[in-house]
């Protein structure tokens, strides 16, 4: 017989590599007594170029370990990997599991004046539909237009968030959005906010100018009200974070402090 975890178990999260960091920052401001665990599958980054049963395959084995170190909860924070194994995940374990899509599509439908929304993202999150159906969800009338970036993962795991390069890729993804009147655009991978810059300046270079929308604050303030609901919040103490990746550790502390301009003092290499 599983018992229950306690309120100070750590909350489990995973993502392909850096971009669910982003994610982790969200959730650390909002619930800063929480201990967090996160779990960065570098050995098998990206996910967004990979079939759809890869994904779930992944994705079981990450959220299999978050769960055998005892977490009270687990945020997939992957657009890729919760368009196609959040449902599985939740069926598989007994404690409360969070994607990243339905959050911040609530968010963004209810921002769009237009009525048009645009969304960026990988190859698999496109083409998975998940957005659509999400946000038509909210408001069927909803006109969406979706754009795969797939460069764009790569270029953050390269530490090139201001690059020339990543400026003309940019360029060369965003033209059609910026031909359309949408006035909404989702950042549909955890990784896209720490592009955010080189997105804006493009945007504004083209003349185009919406509201961006990421995963990491919608689906923060999801996780703290669905907590705060089944009285799973630690509620005393500074939370304490803790790292897992699958690939060079060294490599992931000088990325990570570089990108998200904090310290990592607790990584720990694993095999999945």
């Amino acid at each position: 017989m599983n018992l229950a975890p306690s309120n100070d178990a750590a909350i489990g999260i995973f993502d392909s590599g850096f971009g669910g960091l982003t994610v982790m920052d969200a959730i650390r401001r909002v619930l800063p007594h929480e201990n967090l665990l996160y779990l960065g599958d570098t050995a098998r980054v990206p996910y967004g170029n990979k079939t759809p049963q890869t994904i779930i395959r992944y994705s079981n084995a990450c959220a299999s370990l978050l769960v055998s170190r005892g977490i009270k909860a687990l945020v997939i924070a992957c657009n890729t990997a919760s368009a196609h194994a959040v449902e599985e995940l939740r069926e598989r374990y007994d404690i409360p599991v969070f994607g990243v899509i339905q959050p911040v599509a609530q968010f963004a439908q209810a921002l769009s004046k237009s009525g048009h929304i645009a969304v960026i993202g990988t190859r698999a999150t496109v083409t998975s539909g998940a957005y659509v159906r999400a946000l038509k969800r909210y408001r069927p009338e909803l006109q969406i237009s979706q754009t795969a970036c797939p460069l764009f993962v790569p270029l953050v795991e390269e530490g090139w968030c201001s690059h020339p390069v990543t400026d003309m890729v940019c360029r060369e993804y965003l033209g059609d959005i910026a031909r359309t009147t949408a006035d909404t655009i989702i950042l549909a991978c955890t990784h896209y906010p720490l592009l955010r810059h080189s997105i804006v300046k493009c945007l504004d270079e083209l003349g185009h100018h919406a509201q961006l929308c990421d995963c990491a604050s919608s689906t923060a303030d999801y996780v703290r009200k669905t907590l705060a609901k089944a009285n799973l919040m630690r509620q005393h103490g500074e939370g304490e974070y803790k790292y897992l990746v699958t690939d060079d550790p060294h490599n992931f502390v000088r990325l990570g402090q570089s990108l998200m301009k904090a310290r990592f003092d607790d990584v720990e290499h694993v095999d999945l």
